[in-house]
């Protein structure tokens, strides 16, 4: 495996291919702690907690999707490159997941798939119900349906009975216990969050599981991200 160093945000990390995908491993500045987030989609995009992370001596990482659906193929890629973190780098066998939007997705279902591999989901606007984004049956603007459709060959008739949404995924991560920690604005027309976050609230808050939930009045689907990480890498922290 080759190695290229980087630099991001003012911390150095190294580059590397991973089954044929880009790949990035931030390192802290300070002792690190051997713990490790896993950024699902979006490396980049309001990266404020990654920092603070990397601040407390955190690693942050990353492997690019193939797409951003989270098809199985990709899952079990996914799991390999996690494995891998601990493997290869000596971190933590378990690892905090940053799931954005569509990473919010790939989050659940990676955490549904290997659950032993997770410790805590941060999910920030995710996509919780396809019906919902991409397809636009609510209040969701459908920009992003023909994508969907293109990718993975499933139109309105599939959808119907199709049992691999985020949302069916909820039976495994309670019993698993994975503590969430859950990030949405209530104007958010992209994912609204009626339509997605809020059933995964209701459902852990009926079921006695570990969930903050964080409202944001009268924010859109973006920014995500809290303006102060704090609370976020608290909740973390507490739980990894």
């Amino acid at each position: 495996m080759n190695f290229s160093e980087i630099e991001w945000e003012g911390y150095k990390g190294i580059e590397f291919e991973f089954e044929g995908t880009p790949a990035r491993l931030i390192r802290p500045s300070c002792e690190p702690n051997g713990k490790w987030a896993y950024k699902t989609e979006y490396f980049g995009a309001f990266p404020n907690l990654e920092v603070e992370l990397l601040r407390r001596g955190w690693h942050i990482a990353f492997n690019k999707n193939i797409n951003r659906w989270a098809e199985p193929y990709d899952l079990e890629r996914k799991v390999r490159f996690m494995k891998l973190i601990h493997t290869e780098f000596g971190l933590s066998e378990r690892c905090a997941m940053v799931g954005m939007s569509c990473g919010g997705m790939y989050a659940v279902k990676l955490a549904a798939v290997a659950p032993e591999l997770v410790s805590v989901l941060y999910l920030d606007a995710p996509v919780i119900n396809l019906l919902s984004c991409p397809f636009g049956l609510g209040e969701a603007i459908d920009d992003i349906r023909e994508e969907y459709v293109r990718i993975t060959g499933r139109d309105i008739p599939e959808m119907l009975s199709y049992r691999e949404n985020p949302l069916d995924k909820f039976g495994i991560l309670k019993e698993h216990n994975i503590p969430v920690i859950l990030i949405a604005g209530d104007s958010d027309r992209v994912v609204p969050y009626k339509e997605n976050g809020a059933l995964l609230d209701a459902y852990y808050r009926q079921n006695g599981l570990t969930i903050k939930t964080v409202i944001k009045p009268g924010c859109d689907h973006h920014p995500h991200g809290l303006d102060d990480p704090t609370p976020i890498a608290d909740f973390i922290e507490k739980f990894s």
